[in-house]
């Protein structure tokens, strides 16, 4: 990419931030992330500040930091304010200094930049009883469990019970009572947990009255590797070295004294596809109306996996009920190609949800320095991942390209969108077939209205309770929703480290 700005001064400011000093002292090289960041601040300060200033106050013009300005307007708005000026006001017109690629990133970074100086919500480490009135329902928040560990993701049974897994590896039971069994499921697969990874997702057959399935996503050790028995002691604040994993998927039964049984294989990858990585695992389930399980993998923080149809990492797959592969899936017959493929092109998905008035299948992914999605997934669609991005990652420039789907929605900042859901009952009567989509950066529930291929609105129903994993549908109408104790900077807890967790279950009020 070439630059139209001073040059001079970008160099001089790159140059300077090459490197940092890390707690000893030592020179570190800068993360390309992190460098990224650096040139649109410089852009900025050239380009910019003369006008807008450099904070909220603004300048001469408004401050372009302000997060009520940019949420007004669209990213597309902005791009053509900057690129050809405002007639009538002292906006110039900047298409002969930016290029088209470095105006989408600055107005990426502006918005990341925005985040930074909005208070966030005081965090709600108890919720129980809590009222809050969202625009169109009013309840309360009843705690359904409180001693959980990383929930990750919850299903309901038939006879009423909740099955919630814990990432560090344990598959816990809700009775039909409310009462959290005091012992996990015995005989589970052994899980990989460090950063992204452990177990994961949880989903029950359609039909499981009659064939008692259930289903579980987990990552796992490469088969055959050891451990070594003496690491090197880890630096404070460091993770430990990671190990190459790959997520798995099986189904299992539960037997009468709730021990895990019957276990069959769903998906395995080829042992060459184990990494190291410890990022993006992805691993969502959902079933279709056609019967057929769809689930998710990310790319594993690996970008150009997202884009080879050779490997199924950074896709959404469709399978039969027992693994294999549907003669109907846009891929099957090719050879350069994994057969399970529904689409690809994705960076770390982990929300699957149909809304049963279209049929169509809306899917929720995250973005890398903002950039998160919304879209709707169709069989054999490359969603852009690796290519383009609404977000801020170094080698990417392109907001569009041609044979590439563009999100139904981007959120920048980022607010880490996890497991997405429609309610379609009737306990919530201003809530009926909106989509509700779960946030772990922002600590939201948003619900989204939706009008076919289109959101129409959006509110934060509350987004000071921790991490929000991933909401669902009970038996009895009303909404489950998985909470973590947030984690990162400001907290006890490293961004990726297990914290406690707990459900709980939105009652409404008059």
């Amino acid at each position: 990419m070439s630059w139209r700005l001073p040059v001079a001064a970008l160099i001089s400011a790159l140059a300077a931030s090459l490197f940092v000093a890390d707690g000893a002292g030592a020179q570190q090289p800068v993360s390309p992330g992190r460098l990224l960041q650096q040139q649109m601040a410089t852009t900025y300060e050239e380009s910019c500040s003369g006008c807008h200033g450099t904070d909220l106050a603004g300048g001469r013009g408004p401050s372009l930091f302000n997060p009520q300005l940019l949420a007004a307007r669209t990213d597309a708005d902005l791009f053509q304010k900057i690129k050809k000026g405002v007639d009538g006001a002292e906006m110039p017109a900047f298409d002969e200094v930016l290029e088209d690629q470095v105006i989408w990133q600055l107005i990426a970074w502006m918005r990341i930049r925005s985040d930074v100086s909005v208070a966030k919500p005081v965090f709600v480490a108890d919720p129980a009883n809590v009222e809050i009135a969202s625009e169109k329902q009013k309840f309360r928040i009843h705690i359904v469990a409180s001693v959980l560990d990383t929930p990750w993701g919850l299903a309901f049974l038939p006879d009423r019970r909740l099955l919630v897994t814990e990432r560090p590896g344990r598959l816990r039971i809700i009775d039909s009572t409310g009462r959290l069994q005091p012992t996990p499921v015995a005989g589970t697969p052994k899980v990989w947990e460090r950063q992204d990874g452990g177990l994961l997702d949880v989903a029950v057959h359609p039909d499981y009255r009659r064939n008692g399935w259930i289903y579980l996503g987990y990552s796992e050790l490469q088969p055959g590797y050891t451990v070594p028995a003496n690491p090197p002691p880890v630096p404070p604040g460091a993770q430990p070295p990671n190990h190459p994993s790959m997520t798995v998927i099986v189904r299992g039964k539960l037997d009468r004294r709730n021990r895990w049984v019957a276990q069959q294989e769903i998906f395995r990858a080829p042992s060459s596809l184990y990494t190291t990585s410890g990022s993006h695992y992805g691993t969502r389930f959902g079933f279709g109306a056609d019967g057929k399980l769809y689930f998710t993998l990310g790319e594993r923080g690996e970008i150009a996996n997202a884009q080879s149809l050779a490997t199924p990492l950074g896709k959404i797959h469709r399978v039969n009920d027992d693994g294999s592969v549907p003669a109907d899936n846009p891929l099957v017959g090719r050879a350069d190609a994994v057969p399970t493929i529904w689409s690809w092109g994705h960076r770390n998905p982990q929300g699957l949800a149909w809304d049963k008035r279209t049929g169509l299948l809306w899917e929720a992914e995250h973005g890398p320095q903002g950039g998160d999605e919304i879209n709707i997934v169709e069989p054999g669609k490359n969603y852009g991942w690796g290519v383009i991005t609404a977000g801020l990652q170094p080698g990417i420039t392109l907001r569009e390209a041609p044979g590439m789907e563009q999100p139904i929605a981007a959120y920048t900042p980022r607010i880490s969108p996890s497991g997405i859901h429609f309610y379609t009952g009737d306990r919530y009567p201003g809530w009926k077939n909106s989509l509700f989509v779960t946030g772990l950066a922002g600590q939201q529930l948003r619900r989204l209205e939706i009008d076919g291929r289109r959101i129409t609105h959006q509110e934060i129903v509350f987004q000071q309770f921790g991490r929000t994993r991933t909401v669902t549908t009970g038996p009895d109408g009303l909404l489950y929703v998985l909470l973590q104790n947030p984690t990162g900077a400001g907290t006890p807890y490293g961004l990726s480290e297990a914290s406690p967790g707990l459900v709980v279950r939105l009652e409404p009020l008059p």
